[in-house]
């Protein structure tokens, strides 16, 4: 177990709870307080661990207020955790037959082609024709699928991705496919954090007190989502983006 001081805590504290905000609102939250864990020093499995703990936790807020607020639709939100933990569970089976530094080169690609449609959407909230339920529903569960076995693969970036996916291809309005986003991600941390902590990987009281922080800055970034919406989405979308590539180029080199 790697020791923990009172810079540990000043350290990855304040990180999660900027996470929490930012993922609470565009998700990619994990790009800021992973890294938080890493700088203070832990080895990488009990900083993936742990930050799933504190991620878990301000998660379980964030969602239970868009549930409560009445952003996640259920019927198509409980089909696509289940269709994101099989692409998951298919996503870590791939990791270990493809070479990683691979998929990160295929992401290189991908990033851009995502940022431009990004800056293109002028409104990620615009009424679109809307799809017959069972339409919505399907698509809604490929989307989970797919971005589910990316997070299997590799993960940075996944409720960003999910929430692209679920507005552009499913047609979900921005909170419901937020909500559901948070849906699935709080399933996923859930279902990993009790491997880890199973191993014993979880630095416990680093993990609850950076909670949290985190549970505080989910909630204030739901607030912000609900007065600002998209325009609070875009600009914060284009950051971690951005701070995801440049990720993936710092671990290539």
């Amino acid at each position: 177990m790697p020791t923990i001081t009172l810079t540990t805590f000043l350290i990855v504290c304040p990180l999660v709870f900027l996470g929490g905000f930012v993922d609470a609102i565009a998700g990619g939250g994990g790009l800021i307080s992973l890294p938080a864990y890493m700088l203070a020093g832990l080895p990488p499995h009990f900083a993936i661990a742990t930050n799933k703990m504190s991620s878990g936790m301000g998660t379980l807020v964030s969602t239970y207020r868009f549930g409560r607020s009445g952003n996640i639709p259920w019927k198509s939100a409980i089909p696509c955790v289940a269709m994101a933990m099989i692409g998951s569970a298919a996503g870590a089976r791939l990791a270990l037959l493809v070479d990683a530094d691979v998929f990160k080169i295929i992401m290189l690609v991908i990033i851009p082609f995502t940022a431009y449609y990004v800056l293109k959407t002028k409104n990620f909230d615009v009424e679109r024709e809307p799809l017959s339920p069972g339409q919505t529903v399907l698509r809604a569960c490929i989307a989970a699928l797919v971005i589910g076995m990316y997070d299997g693969f590799y993960g940075p970036g996944t409720g960003t991705f999910l929430i692209l996916l679920l507005t552009s291809f499913a047609r979900f309005s921005l909170g419901n496919a937020n909500g559901t986003a948070k849906a699935i991600n709080l399933t996923t941390n859930l279902t990993s954090l009790a491997v880890y902590l199973l191993n014993g990987k979880v630095v416990i009281a680093l993990g609850l007190v950076a909670g949290l922080f985190g549970i505080a800055g989910n909630y204030i970034g739901v607030s912000f989502f609900n007065d600002k919406g998209s325009k609070a989405v875009k600009p914060i979308m284009l950051v971690v983006l951005t701070l995801f590539f440049i990720k993936i180029i710092t671990e290539l080199v």
